[in-house]
């Protein structure tokens, strides 16, 4: 309801209106017919209708769209009347000689004559109007409650993602700390590293907040301090492997997306071999997919619980769904080898801050 934009569309329709005019006299009369004279006619007509159309919707649109039908009717009857009255005065006003093909006439006979002859019409067009104000105002309303409608979704699928950290944190932390209670009597000087290490990994959660989506440098050089406790904790059982393409230190991920992968892949399968246990942690770009992929060997997925997700590998998932919907994948399989493998792809997106410092990513 932009006054330039209102105003323009008003005079284009009576322009589309004076050409039809003018091929309609231009084949019936036998008098000539000035087509700029009737461009100006129903050009100024109309423009007429479009300042009134303004001003009672900058004036009273709220009250237009809150009011009940039968109010609104009433209103508009008397009302309609006043401004097809307020509007051929104006515009007869404006043409002194029209009509053309009648003799000159005084003002208010003029105005007589094409109030009797166009009432009809301008209770149309102001009814015709008036309908337009109520459809854009219902408009109006649908679109806001669209947009109460998709800022709930979003806040409820926030909360969802808090929840879902809230509840893999707590997770996470009993689990490093059976595996440190694990170790006190055995090595205290490796239990006491790992109290260390994990009091730098939850330094990092809380330094990043509520903060979901994170550069893969950054969860990287979380999931290789969980892995330098790991590594500990089962004195050199396990060989870890970490390959990351170089171009992929900004792409975005999820916060502490690899940790429940990790722990998984201990807690079922390289705990309970007895050495040459190995790792494998990928991170690749194929196209505009990122595919992050953890694999370990062991004793295969029909041993490892029957292949039942723990509550880490469902909370992946879970999250996976609340950030990208149908556009991420998430498998989990056994190789002929009894290496169990767990794929993620998700969109490929990059943070705009370049990363200062990059992670010492490689073979550990």
């Amino acid at each position: 309801m932009h006054p330039a934009i209102l105003l323009t569309g008003w005079v284009l329709l009576g322009t589309m209106f004076a050409l039809q005019d003018w091929m309609l006299a231009m084949r019936s009369s036998s008098y000539h017919v000035n087509l700029k004279l009737l461009i100006e006619a129903w050009g100024m007509q109309y423009f007429i209708w479009g300042v009134m159309c303004w001003t009672a919707w900058t004036l009273m649109g709220q009250r237009i769209q809150k009011a009940k039908l039968s109010t609104l009717i009433l209103t508009g009857i008397p009302v309609g009347l006043l401004c097809c009255v307020v509007e051929e005065m104006i515009w007869v006003a404006c043409f002194p000689h029209l009509p053309l093909n009648k003799p000159r006439m005084p003002y208010w006979q003029r105005l007589w004559f094409n109030l009797d002859a166009e009432l009809v019409d301008n209770l149309v067009i102001f009814w015709c109007a008036f309908a337009l104000f109520r459809g854009i105002g219902y408009y109006q309303q649908l679109r806001e409650k669209e947009e109460a409608a998709a800022e709930l979704k979003t806040q409820l699928a926030h909360a969802q993602v808090r929840a879902l950290r809230m509840q893999l944190n707590p997770h996470f932390l009993f689990n490093t700390m059976n595996g440190i209670s694990s170790l006190i009597r055995i090595d205290p000087a490796a239990a006491d590293v790992m109290l260390e290490q994990l009091s730098s990994l939850l330094r990092m959660t809380l330094q990043r907040g509520e903060v979901q989506l994170i550069p893969l440098s950054e969860e990287m050089q979380f999931t290789e301090l969980y892995l330098a406790m790991q590594d500990l904790r089962f004195a050199g059982r396990i060989r870890q492997e970490i390959s990351v393409d170089p171009e992929l230190h900004d792409a975005l991920v999820p916060a502490m997306i690899l940790q429940p992968l990790i722990e998984n892949a201990y807690c079922h399968g390289l705990s309970r071999i007895q050495r040459d246990g190995l790792l494998v942690i990928t991170a690749r770009r194929e196209s505009s997919i990122l595919k992050l992929r953890v694999s370990n060997n062991g004793l295969g997925l029909l041993l490892e619980e029957n292949g039942r997700k723990g509550v880490g590998l469902a909370n992946v998932q879970h999250r996976l769904r609340l950030h990208y919907g149908d556009e991420q994948t998430f498998s989990i399989e056994e190789l002929p080898d009894r290496t169990v493998q767990v794929t993620i792809t998700l969109p490929l997106s990059f943070r705009e801050a370049e990363v200062a410092a990059l992670t010492g990513y490689g073979v550990a």
